[in-house]
């Protein structure tokens, strides 16, 4: 359904036909292309249906599994059992179908590439030049994170940012609550000021900026939901965003009816329950929900219908934070991790199902028996017997399974290749293999561990930027509605990224003690240090 676009969004030179025309192509275009990248990463179960499995013979189904992986698309026809189909679209009956084999290279690894960025919380740390504004500041951005969901929130950014190869964050403010927020605080900011004690005036500011904190909402947008439109000039440029989201809900709700126990009721609120007599059923509808979001308008639309009209508090900025896990050369999305790895996958899984069904042929003896009568229901086990008349009969055995080494290579290959295309070799998950040779130093780790190592710290600094770009909006929405005046020049941070690999307690300190010889205030050494200077026992 069309949005009727207002010209409030006229600055961002958006209408109607243009924002129909990108959420089309980004729901037939870019939305398919997402999913099987989400689908690649998690490798979901799809139940195969009940009615399908009831239609099978009972032998048939007791052996067949009741559920398909997505990681099957992959697979070629003769394992599959049938050209041209998706997995959950096969019947289990066919008979070319063999043993499907799928084991998840990409997940753990980009787990792994979470880990080694975000595996520990970053701190966050104010620029302002005054000390008393900056240890402000520094903790309103610690309470916006923690508001928003502290280091959770940052993992999910960075595990869409792999998977996707962007993702974009965005700053939920309440304008018109801060606004209120700012003008109440006034007459207490005025009383303060005739007051030479300066610790009520830090005091209201910290009451103010955890108020503000918890008006505010970072909230992370999924590459399937958000679509942003760019300049026609500048691709790096955002001067629309739109987020579309489609909900459930309930249009009728259920009459009363006489059921009793406990499982009833809530049957009946699920909707299994079949419908009786006297009883109407709740019946669902779906509901497009649309938020069109520029420099100077944010409208909410439902099915069409404009519900909701504010304007961003962020002084002519738009909202939203866009980042790319890898930077791509004039492009808007990033490099994911798992594209690159979706053909490798293919044929490990492949090759994995070539040998489940050589070693299912081989790993047992067969027997061939000739010129004895009913060999076939005759039962095959150690002190058996065959008696015949035939001088002529016999019985050869055959099967057995074989070394292939040329199949085991291959896998070993693939695996290699998987390890050079994402950088993460098994020892990053905590596999360790007897060729990486003795680790007796932390250096020998950081060499086996170079590929990884290198990519994270070129991650840190996208991801770095896109954080420090939505706190310098968080301020700049302080500065905009009055709570706190910010100058351009205190909206600056620092983001303090701790080491991925564990470190000795006793370098660590040795390293704090040297820091503390040069000046390093004591506050900056607890943060990284990882305590705070109000944890008990810590004099400050």
């Amino acid at each position: 359904m069309a949005v009727p676009i207002s010209n409030a969004f006229a600055d961002a030179r958006l209408d109607e036909a243009t924002l129909t025309l990108a959420l089309r192509e980004h729901t037939l275009g870019a939305v398919p292309r997402l999913e099987r990248l989400w689908a690649y990463y998690r490798n979901p179960q799809t139940p195969i249906g009940t009615a399908r499995a009831g239609a099978h013979s009972a032998g048939a189904h007791a052996a067949t599994r009741r559920y398909h992986q997505a990681q099957e698309c992959g697979l070629p026809p003769r394992i599959t059992g049938a050209p041209g189909l998706a997995p959950a679209l096969l019947d289990d009956r066919a008979v070319s179908r063999r043993e499907k084999v799928i084991e998840n290279d990409i997940a753990w690894r980009i787990s792994s590439m979470v880990d080694f960025l975000l595996g520990k919380p970053v701190t966050i740390l104010s620029l302002a030049r005054d000390s008393a504004l900056r240890d402000a500041l520094t903790r309103f951005l610690d309470r916006l994170f923690e508001h928003s969901g502290g280091i959770a929130l940052l993992q999910d950014m960075a595990l869409l940012g792999h998977v996707y190869g962007h993702v974009d964050l965005i700053l939920r403010a309440d304008g018109p609550a801060l606004r209120t927020l700012a003008r109440a605080m006034k007459p207490q900011r005025a009383t303060n000021a005739d007051d030479p004690d300066t610790a009520s005036d830090q005091l209201a500011l910290e009451e103010t900026l955890d108020a503000a904190a918890r008006l505010m909402r970072i909230e992370v947008i999924e590459p399937r939901r958000g679509v942003a439109i760019l300049d026609p000039r500048d691709y790096r440029e955002i001067t629309a965003y739109a987020i579309q989201t489609a909900t459930r809900a309930t249009s009728t709700a259920p009459q009363a009816c006489d059921d009793t126990t406990a499982i009833a009721r809530l049957r009946s609120a699920l909707g299994f329950a079949a419908e009786q007599p006297g009883r109407r059923a709740a019946s669902n509808t779906i509901t497009t929900i649309t938020e069109v979001i520029s420099a100077h308008a944010w409208h909410i639309y439902e099915d069409g219908v404009r519900v909701h009209e504010s304007v961003p508090p962020t002084q002519g900025t738009i909202p939203v934070v866009h980042i790319q896990n890898i930077a791509q050369p004039f492009m808007y999305e990033g490099q994911g991790e798992v594209e690159p790895l979706i053909p490798l996958q293919d044929e490990l899984n492949t090759r994995l199902s070539d040998r489940a069904a050589r070693v299912t042929m081989q790993s047992f003896r067969m027997y061939l028996a000739k010129g004895i009568d009913g060999f076939a229901n005759a039962a095959v086990g150690p002190g058996q017997v065959w008696i015949t008349d035939n001088p002529d009969a016999s019985i050869a055995e055959f099967g057995g399974d074989r070394a292939c080494p040329g199949e085991e290579s291959h896998i070993r290959e693939i695996r290699e290749a998987l390890d050079k295309a994402s950088g993460v070799p098994p020892i990053a998950a905590g596999v360790v293999q007897a060729r990486i040779g003795n680790l007796s130093s932390a250096n020998a780790l950081r060499i086996t561990l170079m590929g990884v190592l290198a990519k994270t710290a070129r991650k840190r600094v996208s991801y770095g930027r896109g954080i420090g770009q939505l706190c310098r909006l968080a301020l700049t929405a302080l500065d905009a509605t009055g709570i706190v005046g910010i100058s351009d020049g205190d909206r600056a941070v620092r983001l303090t990224w701790p080491d991925p690999l564990p470190e000795d307690l006793r370098e660590q300190a040795l390293a704090a003690s040297i820091k503390k010889d040069l000046g390093v205030p004591d506050e900056r050494l607890l943060a990284e240090l990882g305590y705070q200077p109000t944890d008990p026992g810590l004099t400050g």
